[in-house]
């Protein structure tokens, strides 16, 4: 009985994670497409429908004065912001037949085009401010989470002042700050067995009250094997090289950083949020670009499916782990949907500054089609990379 209980009890976590990681996915969409709606409202857009989800209406309410629809619908996993006009296609009736009607002088292609790219860029802007907040909160709260030394093999060929010990915090590499586990790679990486890394750490130096006590330092650490790392996903050569290991049972031995939370002073935690969001946004075009170059594959990736997998595996662990991935999708959002990739604003970014430049826009029933294009291409690649994760 114990054991069904406690199997229970796991089956609720974890569907309580899910709903967690599904919660985080639907407000980022829905602040983005509140974005839009905002920049829409400022700049008189006539605005069809705000809808937060997809697909059946499980809830509708039309504003009587402005004719604007809002609506809750079925699927959690998207939302949009319906202005007139958007899509640059002909309405048509029942039978097929186009609609013919006056032009909306406040219909999306009848605005400016520096208008509508302060519409399309609100998104993706109220993402990033969201997720800054977010970010803001969780490190003041909480302190910013740095890699950690595991445990440090013991080793007779480098001398114990060059090595690393349990429990040392990475806050510097080669003296540059740390943010993400690339730092660290990208100052490690090809270097070779005997050269010296030198880091700003926090170490152990004792113990009151039952606390550890801690002490920043600046040590050099003595590689004891070729550093190399041949992409973003590839970090085992760098936790070797600097004798870092985790073993687990008889048949299990790889190479890891624990995880720390560490506490800065004000003004540097205020500025260590915004260069945190910054790198995140960097190490998106980092990847994109390993991926276009063939330096990594798409088995690295992961569609919705596996982002609500992994989001809810990391909110289960508490409300810190829950608000940094909640600040990481945030800015991954603003950043994909500013990509010039077909149906993402990004694309109809292009589109406009093309139009404004050329004093007239590209054929807008093409420009709809190279978008609804785009649409099925990243859906099609979305569920793609997810079935890769499961092969």
């Amino acid at each position: 009985m114990v054991y069904n209980l406690c199997s229970a009890a796991e089956v609720f976590s974890t569907i309580g994670s899910v709903l967690l990681a599904i919660l985080i996915l639907l407000v980022m969409i829905t602040v983005h497409e509140f974005g839009h709606y905002i920049a829409g409202k400022i700049f008189r857009f006539k605005i069809n429908e705000f809808s937060v989800g997809f697909g059946p209406a499980l809830f509708k309410k039309r504003n009587k004065k402005t004719g604007e629809l809002f609506s809750v619908r079925a699927i959690p996993l998207g939302g949009y912001c319906a202005f007139e006009g958007e899509d640059g296609l002909e309405e048509k009736d029942e039978n097929g037949n186009p609609v013919v009607k006056e032009p909306d002088p406040n219909s999306f292609t009848k605005k400016k085009p520096w208008q509508r790219i302060i519409v399309l860029v609100a998104g993706a802007l109220m993402n990033y401010l969201l997720a800054l907040v977010i970010i803001l909160i969780s490190f003041f709260a909480y302190g910013q989470t740095m890699l950690a030394a595991y445990e440090v093999e013991p080793t007779d060929t480098v001398p114990a002042e060059y090595c690393l010990q349990d429990k040392d915090i990475f806050l510097q590499a080669e003296g540059k700050n740390l943010y993400l586990t690339t730092d660290i790679v990208r100052a490690v990486n090809g270097k070779k067995a005997g050269d010296l890394v030198q880091f700003r750490i926090s170490r152990v130096v004792g113990e009151e009250n039952g606390k550890n006590v801690r002490e920043e330092m600046t040590v050099k650490v003595m590689l004891r094997t070729d550093a190399v790392s041949k992409n973003s996903a590839d970090t085992d050569g760098i936790w070797e090289a600097l004798g870092i290991r985790y073993t687990e049972g008889e048949d299990y031995t790889g190479y890891m950083l624990a995880s720390a939370s560490y506490r800065f002073g004000f003004f540097e935690t205020l500025g260590r949020s915004f260069v945190y969001s910054f790198r995140i946004a960097g190490e998106i075009f980092r990847i994109l670009g390993e991926l276009l170059t063939g330096m990594l594959g798409l088995s690295a990736l992961g569609g919705p499916i596996t982002t609500i997998k992994v989001t809810s595996q990391v909110v289960a662990q508490g409300m810190r782990a829950f608000l940094e991935i909640a600040g990481y999708i945030g800015v991954n959002l603003a950043v994909f949907n500013l990509l010039p990739i077909p149906a993402l604003d990004g694309s109809k970014i292009v589109f406009t500054l093309i139009e404004w430049i050329r004093g007239k826009p590209v054929n807008r029933k093409v420009e709809a089609i190279i978008h609804v294009a785009g649409f099925i291409l990243l859906f099609g690649f979305a569920i793609l990379v997810d079935l890769l994760q499961f092969l």
